[in-house]
């Protein structure tokens, strides 16, 4: 018995994306930008005025930036990079708990591949270790799944 098979590939080459970045914790955020802009240049062969990138102020507002995106109909897939470091609050739980949410549902709602760069770590260590030293960049990992999921998308 034979199936039909989909699978995604990276390269993308009229792919349209944008990149939805959160200025707190800037220094982690502009790495996982940086990892993210490389996989979508390298991997996925776009061209740069098909990359479009939104700054926002943190990361509660990224699902919003990210819905208007979607909702545009400009663009293939949004990519997200953020950082919610825990503190002493519970404000860290709202924070990550409400982005996740709200990209989740920008995805669902809109058809439009969402991919989840945000880092939610208990220290700074842990951001700085997902965000292009020992555990990878984070941000080119929701590039690459991004560029996966257009071509998955296309073939269905």
């Amino acid at each position: 018995m034979s199936y039909k098979k989909i699978d995604g590939i990276l390269p993308c080459h009229d792919g349209k994306f944008a990149i939805v970045v959160s200025r707190f914790n800037s220094f982690i955020c502009e790495r996982l930008l940086d990892g993210a802009l490389d996989v979508l240049k390298r991997q996925g062969e776009v061209a740069e005025d098909h990359i479009t990138v939104v700054h926002v102020p943190g990361a509660i507002e990224i699902p919003l930036v990210c819905k208007k995106l979607a909702e545009s109909g400009n663009y293939d897939a949004v990519i997200t990079c953020g950082c919610v470091i825990r503190g002493s609050t519970y404000h860290f739980e709202v924070v990550a708990n409400e982005c996740a949410k709200g990209l989740t549902q920008v995805t669902l709602s809109s058809g439009v591949p969402v991919t989840n760069g945000v880092l939610t770590t208990d220290t700074l260590d842990q951001a700085v270790q997902r965000a292009g030293s020992k555990m990878g960049n984070k941000g080119a990992e929701a590039a690459s799944a991004a560029l996966e999921l257009v071509n998955v998308i296309r073939q269905i």
